[in-house]
């Protein structure tokens, strides 16, 4: 079924979302255990093959014989956005239920949670001329100068976008060229009003101090876990630094240090600090869910939220 659709779907889904290194997937691990159900992932990072130890993609040995869904299902070099993994989940979602199993849904991805629970926004479709267009003054200029021009003409959703994510800056300035109407104000008529599932969408965040820590330890662990070897092998591999993927949290500071422009060192606190900003980045948006309701980042907190959804999940959607 399309991403877009407004046909609800039976299946009940518990979502756990929040900022990054919070502990997500170890209480989505523990409602798994408790209720019977198999995790379904939504990160936008954790969905590339190749790319564990900067994504934190859990090892065999953490999931405890526990199934987790949407991890390494493409290329680095194929395009990938919330409209296909909606429908990849859809799928992967189905066959969990079908084998008498409760979906969890889990990730710091925001977008990707509220496309799967409520479908896309309505927005024109691309327009090959303006695309053309738009990528042609990329190629001169490059990203940061066109997320300045989506800034002056649509601040809301320039706010939200790294000056380098090529992706949604193409898509957010074609909407807004073509339509003369921001891809904000889109979002706003939308509004993502009909559920596609009956869902729960449960949030964790920690105290900021406690997550910097977190953070930073993190940091470290995936460094001394072979992080850097795992950038040269995807260089190695012909996936070059400007892909998106390769752009993403660590991977590019990783491929500044392998190019001689960071020492190690200043790799890693600039890694750190971008995390803590992708943290923030993610509280602002989680906060923003109408349905998203916080519990102590405690395991307890969690399964008895669970098991009261799906006790009744249609009083919770």
């Amino acid at each position: 079924m399309p991403a877009g659709s407004i046909t609800e779907l039976s299946t009940p889904i518990l979502a756990i979302g929040g900022p990054t290194c919070t502990g997500k997937t170890e209480l989505a691990l523990a409602v798994a255990r408790a209720v019977g159900g198999e995790l379904v992932g939504a990160d936008s990072m954790q969905v590339y093959r190749g790319m564990d130890i900067g994504t934190a993609t859990p090892r065999p040995e953490e999931l405890s014989g526990i199934a987790h869904h949407m991890l390494g299902i493409v290329a680095p070099d194929q395009p990938y956005d919330a409209a296909a993994f909606a429908s990849d989940a859809d799928r992967v979602i189905a066959d969990v239920a079908a084998r008498g199993k409760r979906p969890i849904v889990v990730g710091g991805t925001g977008l990707y949670i509220r496309v799967l629970l409520k479908g896309l926004q309505a927005a024109p479709a691309p327009d090959p001329a303006i695309r053309a267009g738009v990528l042609d003054r990329a190629g001169r200029d490059g990203w940061p100068k066109l997320h300045a021009e989506l800034a002056a003409r649509d601040p809301e959703t320039a706010r939200r976008l790294h000056p380098n994510d090529g992706v949604r800056i193409l898509r957010a300035l074609e909407v807004v060229l073509q339509s003369g109407v921001p891809m904000s104000e889109w979002q706003a008529r939308h509004g993502f009003a009909r559920p596609r599932y009956p869902f729960a969408l449960l949030g964790v965040d920690r105290d900021k101090d406690e997550l910097n820590r977190r953070i930073d330890a993190r940091v470290d662990r995936m460094l001394a876990g072979g992080f850097l070897d795992e950038v040269r092998a995807l260089l190695a591999a012909g996936y070059a630094p400007s892909l998106k993927p390769m752009q993403g949290l660590g991977y590019r500071r990783l491929c500044e240090h392998l190019a001689g422009e960071l020492s190690l060192e200043e790799a890693r606190d600039k890694i750190a600090a971008d995390t803590r900003r992708l943290a923030k980045r993610q509280r602002t948006w989680f906060r923003k869910e109408p349905e998203l309701c916080w519990l102590p980042p405690e395991p307890e907190a969690f399964i008895e939220a669970a098991r009261r959804f799906f006790d009744n999940p249609q009083c919770r959607t």
